[in-house]
């Protein structure tokens, strides 16, 4: 009788016990679907305040330039739930580079780098828990020269129109300087004042100017005649033509296929200059014939050679790619081979054109960041030298160099550095919409033994356009100081 009272009882409990299982089963699922699918979204929003308090609570690492300038550090704050806040001693000058921290939202090195500053990367991570047994954020050097960039930045302040500036050294790719303008201070968006970030967020948003947009990188132009370095790199390539050749440089020459004539400017009076000659002059006949000549594709492979249509570059911030077009008609590459059509450049580009040809048609992939260490002086990363790309063979990027040189006005670009030969080619660049023609430059210095390489760029400056050539000058003298 007791036994069969017993298993008349133990049948519910059975039910119950298997229900509870359930029930603890799916609990414990959903807790590892929130713990392994969940979290990000919720770290997210913006109600969450722990992950905010988390990435406060501890200092990011400096960033630092190549001679030791600091552009970006943590400082501890006087009261509240975060314990530090970023701070930017160069504000404006070096804002295309850092970038900026705020509370929702990073640009620049510190979202490039975000997981080395903050600690977050495994290697940062896992070395300073073994030395320090905390995590803390590593530090970073640039390969960005302090002189240069004020340089570049105060010759494109100077100039009062937008633009940018890259100085690179073509022997490893290293930048010297990256500066675009109109710039902001990143300070006014690390307060912690959620009210005043979001009106200084705006303010920045809407300005016309465009002070957030970092023209070195993420702006394409026309390249105009800067771009006849590699019209002619093809042409001397190709074997039909040398430094001394004639070619045909007619006051105007129809396009195939229009009714549209392309005409030489005035200084260009030969009808039968030499290559060199026409590249010293400028006269866009003779180069579109040279196009002609060539076609499309040999074109093109030129100027993928120098890195054109290569897809984004990191260095470690992204570059927008430089472009030249897919398909053309005749009347096109004519155009395209003057840089007039489709072809489009970035002021980072125009930099590596010159680096291409200094450093005997071998170009150095571009990159930022010297070495990471972390705050005891632990090296994490050091940077090593990468070829990018062969643009010529050493001989056509001797001519090359030599054609640039000669090119150079007597009282131009290399007339106020007293001693210095600079190589460069400057250019004004088609119309552009909205009326005006934008000013570009690339150089590089000493011609015989070059150390730096520059691209400038001014957009529509009008009767500012000479500031190029100043502004290009500057960062050389500062790069050979």
């Amino acid at each position: 009788m007791a036994g069969s009272r017993a298993r008349w009882i133990n049948v519910p409990l059975g039910r119950v016990a298997r229900v509870c299982a359930a029930m603890l089963f799916v609990l414990l699922a959903h807790i590892t679907l929130i713990q392994a699918f969940g979290t990000y979204p919720l770290n997210a929003d913006r109600r969450n305040e722990r992950p905010l308090i988390a990435r406060y609570g501890h200092p990011r690492g400096d960033i630092r330039t190549y001679d030791g300038t600091l552009v970006a550090t943590s400082l501890p704050t006087a009261a509240g739930p975060y314990r530090y806040r970023r701070a930017y001693p160069r504000g404006e000058p070096y804002a295309a580079l850092t970038g900026h921290v705020s509370l929702h939202h990073s640009t620049g090195m510190e979202q490039a780098l975000d997981a080395v500053l903050s600690g977050d990367d495994p290697k940062v991570r896992v070395r300073s828990l073994v030395r320090h047994g905390t995590v803390e954020g590593a530090d970073i050097r640039l390969t960005v020269r302090d002189r240069v960039q004020r340089a570049a930045y105060q010759g494109l302040a100077a100039a009062g129109v937008p633009g940018a500036a890259v100085a690179i050294d073509p022997a490893t790719g290293a930048i010297q300087a990256l500066a675009t303008y109109p710039s902001y201070d990143p300070n006014a968006l690390t307060t912690f004042d959620r009210a005043r970030l979001e009106e200084a967020a705006r303010r920045l948003r809407a300005a016309p100017a465009r002070p957030l947009l970092n023209r070195a990188l993420h702006r394409v132009y026309p390249p105009g005649a800067t771009f006849r370095l590699v019209t002619t790199a093809a042409a001397l390539a190709s074997g039909e033509y040398t430094p001394t050749a004639l070619v045909d440089a007619p006051a105007r020459l129809r396009l195939p296929g229009t009714p549209t004539y392309l005409r030489n400017p005035g200084d260009c009076a030969h009808r039968r200059p030499t290559l060199a000659l026409a590249f010293r002059r400028s006269c866009d006949t003779a180069f579109a014939g040279i196009g002609l000549q060539l076609g499309q594709d040999l074109l093109r492979d030129q100027a993928e050679a120098f890195g054109f249509n290569g897809g984004s570059l990191r260095i470690p911030l992204v570059a927008v790619p430089s472009r030249y077009p897919l398909a053309l008609d005749r009347a096109q590459t004519a155009l395209a081979a003057v840089g007039h059509h489709d072809d489009r450049v970035t002021p980072l580009m125009v930099a590596m054109l010159s680096a291409a040809v200094a450093n005997d048609g071998v170009l150095m992939r571009p990159y930022l960041v010297e070495e990471v260490r972390l705050r005891d002086g632990t090296m994490i990363n050091r940077a090593a030298p990468v070829v990018y790309r062969t643009a010529v063979p050493p001989l056509l990027a001797r001519y090359l160099a030599a054609m640039m040189t000669i090119a150079t006005p007597a009282r131009g670009l290399g007339a106020a550095i007293p001693g210095v030969r600079v190589a460069s080619r400057a250019a004004t660049a088609a119309t552009v919409p909205g009326g005006g023609e934008h000013a570009l430059v690339t150089a590089f210095a000493p011609a015989r033994a070059p150390e730096v390489a520059v691209g400038v760029v001014l957009e529509r400056p009008g009767s500012r356009a000479g500031a190029v050539g100043a502004v290009a000058r500057a960062m050389i003298e500062a790069a050979l100081s």
